[in-house]
This record gives structure tokens, sequence and C-alpha cells, in this order.
């Protein structure tokens, strides 16, 4: 159980980026974070895996208040993927056993090598085991940044962006294997998204951000053409697809854009406004 209560966090300069927020949510639960650029959801997630210290307020992980837990202990509870992690010159193999050293003392025992080598297996990735991280593709190396996550054994496994340059494919590829994991191990997820519909297919919650606060939290009934129009300040038509919302811009929106901006702009423009990452993900 992940219960946030009361958090709040204001930078040395006075500017105060989370005012407030709360929220809990199950084990076996995924939720994604939406809202435009600005809007506090990477303060959040710092808060959340220890690299800031909220102003004020919780957050408790099965009850342990993860703000005043460090190193080791912390990493037995939170695991985080980041948006981009400098390459190092390591193999694959190694690099996902680096998931194990909250609980490796002097050196890697048989049962760390037997759980990387289950993940490594569950997740098809034999050939690469022994590859150097500079050999694979984008979408290889985000493979094994989540794998790495897997191994440390948390309550909670963090994503900022989980298919941040990554091309369709692989996006939903990422996205279905980070669902077989959580369905699998019963493991809390919690992601940043700007894509909605994306977010949608694989996510179980949304928590919507606007200025430092929680402004809808929810399943997918919270997802309105109203809601949208408040958080980011564009028209869109919310459809039912298949049971599913479908986000779609109207096309008084697409003219706006078209009629005061370069033709090939409409992308662009949704990106900014942190709506869609991929335009293919409306269709």
């Amino acid at each position: 159980m992940i219960e946030v209560k009361d958090l709040k966090f204001t930078y040395r300069n006075g500017n105060e980026v989370l005012k407030g927020i709360s929220f809990d949510c199950e084990d076996d639960c995924v939720i994604s974070l939406l809202g435009p650029n600005g809007t506090g959801k990477t303060t959040f997630l710092k808060c959340l895996c220890g690299l800031q210290k909220p102003t004020e307020g919780s957050i408790k992980v099965n009850g342990k208040d993860v703000t005043t837990l460090k190193g080791k202990e912390l990493a037995k509870e939170i695991g985080f993927v980041p948006q981009t992690t400098p390459v190092s010159n390591m193999s694959v193999f190694d690099a996902i056993l680096v998931g194990r050293k909250p609980y490796i003392e002097l050196m890697a025992k048989e049962e760390d090598i037997d759980k990387v080598a289950d993940i490594i297996a569950s997740l098809g990735m034999e050939k690469l085991a022994l590859r150097n991280l500079s050999e694979i593709s984008g979408g290889e190396f985000q493979k094994v940044q989540i794998a790495r996550a897997i191994v440390q054994e948390p309550s909670l496994i963090v994503l900022d962006e989980p298919t941040n340059n990554l091309d369709i494919a692989n996006q939903h590829r990422t996205m279905h294997m980070i669902m077989d994991v959580v369905r699998s191990r019963k493991v809390c997820t919690m992601m940043t998204m700007h894509d909605i519909n994306l977010a949608v297919h694989y996510s179980d919650k949304f928590i919507f951000f606007k200025d430092g606060l929680v402004q809808a939290y929810g399943g997918p009934e919270v997802i309105t053409a109203d809601l949208i129009k408040s958080i980011y300040g564009f028209d869109v038509e919310v459809i039912d697809h298949r049971g599913v919302p479908l986000v779609v811009p109207r096309e008084s929106a697409m003219y706006h854009v078209t009629s005061h901006s370069h033709p090939h702009d409409i992308h662009d423009h949704m990106h900014d406004h942190g709506l869609f990452e991929n335009t293919e993900n409306v269709l």
C-alpha cells in the first residue's frame, strides 16, 4: 500500500512546486502521473525516490515512511527507472546484477545470480546477457533498466517516462513487458507519462497534476473532455473505444493550430501541451 499525505516541496528560492499532494493506492496497481510539463510530476518522483526531501508531509510504502529511509533500506522498498541513464562499460548481466546491491554484503551470492538469470529468462534476454551495454539498442537498454529495478524486489517500481525516445512498436513492447511483470509479481507501479492514450491502455488509475496539486485521481472514468481542457487548455473529445476512453483533438482545436502555426506542427503543439507523445497512439 502506498500512502501520500499532504506532501509539499519548496525550493530554496521560494518556488513552491508541490502544494499538498495526497492519495493512496493498493498493491498490484499501475498508476500514471499525467499533466503538463512543469506541474510538479518530476519533483514528486524525486521526493518519492529520496532524491529530494519534502518540505512537509509523508510518503509511506507498506507503513514505512520512505522520506526517512536511506541507502539499502530505501532501495528495498522502491526501484527507480530514470528517464535517462548513462551507458556504462559493463555487460547486460552485470548491469542487472547491480539491482541486487541492497542485498549483497561482500560479494554476490548464488541466490543473487539465480534471480538475475531468472529475470533475464523471463524477459527473453538470454542472447543479450553477455553483450556490452554499448552494443544494444535503446529499447533493449530500457529493458535492462527495468530488469534491474525488478531484481531489487521492491514494493514499488517508479518509472520516469518509460517510453521516452522509443518508436511506437517499442513503446507498446515496453509497456507490455512492464504490465507482465507487475501482474505476475504483484508490484505496485507508478510512472510519469505524456501520452494519455498510451497511459489509458496500460494503467489502472490516473493522477492529473496541475499547479502543484492533484486535480483528479481515479480510473478511466475521470478522463473527460472537461478535465483535459482544464489541465492542458486544449479542446479534445473523449470517445468510448471498446470500453476504453480515447482522447482525440477536436477539429476546431486542430484548425486553431493549423491556422496559426506551420502546417506540420500539430504533433509538436500537442507534445508541448504534454498531451500526446505520439499522434499514432490517438488512432
